[in-house]
């Protein structure tokens, strides 16, 4: 087997046949073998259904895994990547705004670049609003700063890459799983395709801004320990703030003969230095959680069902 196109699903019921046959057109004479690799992803709707008759009446090779409940779409990439019996892997979304014919050109540079392990897309022009599209290019600026790693602006889990690649991944088994920091983080040569994203075929999309924002912070969290230094900084900032208005508050009391400030600053700094604390105390505790997490050994996902897999 030459490529597996692993696909998370997540209430994709409408895209499912289009996607399939969307496909078969792009792949219809490309010379080689492909399988798709379904994960559904605790879906609500009729994915899971779908899914199943699309299965019994296709020719192309084809796999399902449906976990038990929805665990996210990092947990259906590393289950996909499992399953996944070729030599080149692609994840590729369902929706189609992503097209199965980037896909052949991703496969046709591996080919003809054997130095190169990935072929990664980014998208060189965004549909998004004016904020949402500042708060992407703030969180990239803001994890590039922080991590060891350098993570390419805009790029996204649509890529395309060799069996080495996906081994060094499934060899990394965290609990909060960040795909393109992991991605940055095993390395290898990776070639950074531009792409347009189409409009979706059905439906709309999962990721809200709530989503988006959990899933930055979890980012910067799982590559970057220099949040922690912040509380060692503030109190030491702090620390200076404060000696420097004690100085000046003597000095005052002293020289000038002015009353030191009374019920006003006691309050204003009790509140500032409170804040401070439960920030700091914050930002630790999410540190603090996901090392409880990660020690408990759970699976990264459940599956409850599985088609056309050798297990």
């Amino acid at each position: 087997m030459k490529l597996s196109l692993v696909v998370p699903c997540y209430n994709e019921a409408e895209n499912i046949c289009a996607f399939h046959d969307a496909v078969a057109e792009a792949f219809s004479n490309c010379g080689y073998d492909y399988e798709l690799v379904f994960i559904d992803d605790g879906s609500r709707d009729a994915t899971l259904f779908n899914l199943k008759k699309l299965y019994n009446r296709t020719t192309t090779p084809m796999k399902i895994i449906s976990f038990s409940r929805n665990f996210g779409k990092e947990a259906a990439i590393y289950a996909g990547l499992e399953h996944a019996a070729g030599d080149y892997i692609t994840l590729i979304d369902a929706d189609l705004q992503q097209r199965p014919e980037i896909v052949r050109d991703m496969v046709a540079y591996l080919d003809e670049n054997p130095d190169f392990d990935m072929v990664a897309a980014y998208q060189d022009r965004r549909g998004e609003g004016k904020v949402l599209s500042f708060f992407k290019k703030a969180f990239y600026s803001i994890i590039n700063k922080l991590s060891n790693v350098n993570l390419q602006k805009d790029a996204s889990d649509f890529r395309t890459f060799r069996r080495s690649v996906a081994e060094s991944i499934l060899s990394i088994h965290e609990y909060h799983r960040f795909s393109k920091g992991i991605f940055a983080w095993v390395g290898y040569k990776t070639h950074y395709l531009p792409y347009t994203a189409c409009k979706r075929a059905a439906g709309s999309s999962k990721w809200s801004f709530r989503k988006l924002t959990n899933y930055a912070i979890d980012g910067i969290i799982g590559f970057s320990t220099r949040p922690l230094r912040l509380a060692t900084y503030l109190g030491s900032l702090t620390a200076l703030a404060a000696l420097l208005y004690l100085i000046v508050v003597v000095l005052q009391k002293l020289i000038v003969g002015i009353d030191v400030p009374g019920f006003a600053t006691i309050i204003v700094l009790i509140l500032l230095l409170g804040g401070m604390q439960l920030f700091c105390i914050g930002i630790i505790g999410e540190y603090v959680g996901r090392t409880f997490e990660q020690s408990k050994n759970r699976p990264i996902y459940l599956a409850k069902e599985t088609l056309g897999c050798d297990e």
